[in-house]
């Protein structure tokens, strides 16, 4: 089945990373999958929350928010709402979530690295498209936090990447557009790890529960996706100096 951009089921959207996007982020990049675009920036700043002062330890948090003419009608900014809305909060949750799971936060001292994903253009996967990008510009910003000698080494234990996949109009698919995310009649994002480990699964039918062994296909398909992905981030990153992604 080809869908209506020509792709075969199992197969992703053209993929484009761009690293040092922005002039002024210690670690930036854009990211393109299909349709869809966003900045990702990772920024250190000497401080940490509340309950992490005295411990030693690091964190890594994330801000997500969509421009206003990212969609085909124009979004509100959240902040003239005078707030930010759950599903931000959620997609915000989960980036930080993801980042986390593969960063050695003890190494990193009592500094936090802010993770800002920007989306400029929005055809689907924003949320899969912001973690598998945010990676690229956090271990920048850990290597140049390396390179100033503010830690010793490179804190990564594993990559990180995710992807979209569903079923639409009985069909299994992966990293769906919005047209077809709108359709599909099970919706599901996996993030998984470079050693193929999974951070999170989040799925959801629309309608009719889905079987069992529709769920162990559609993690099979994701994991090709996030292979595939991670195949990408590596091949930026490797031969940088004293990069090290496992």
């Amino acid at each position: 089945m080809k869908r209506t951009d020509g792709r075969g089921p199992d197969e992703l959207r053209p993929v484009k990373i761009v690293r040092n996007y922005l002039k002024f982020a210690e670690g930036s990049v854009l990211i393109e999958m299909g349709n869809t675009r966003v900045i990702c920036t990772a920024t250190a700043e000497e401080s940490v929350p509340a309950f992490l002062k005295g411990t030693g330890r690091g964190w890594i948090t994330a801000e997500y928010s969509m421009l206003p003419r990212s969609s085909q009608i124009r979004i509100p900014r959240e902040a003239t709402r005078g707030r930010v809305g759950g599903r931000t909060h959620e997609i915000q949750r989960l980036i930080g979530r993801s980042l986390r799971a593969v960063v050695d936060l003890d190494r990193i001292g009592e500094r936090t690295i802010y993770v800002d994903c920007d989306v400029v253009q929005a055809d689907g996967g924003t949320r899969t498209a912001s973690i598998t990008g945010a990676f690229v510009a956090l271990s920048d910003t850990l290597s140049a936090l390396r390179d100033a000698g503010a830690i010793e080494s490179v804190p990564i234990l594993d990559s990180v990447a995710a992807v979209s996949v569903g079923i639409v109009d009985g069909t299994l698919m992966l990293d769906l557009t919005y047209e077809e995310d709108a359709t599909a009649d099970v919706d599901m994002n996996v993030v998984m790890t470079g050693s193929e480990n999974f951070v999170e699964v989040q799925g959801t039918a629309e309608s009719t529960p889905f079987l069992k062994e529709e769920l162990e296909k559609l993690i099979e398909l994701a994991s090709k996706g996030t292979a595939e992905l991670t195949s990408i981030q590596r091949e930026l990153l490797e031969g940088m100096p004293g990069e090290r992604v496992p």
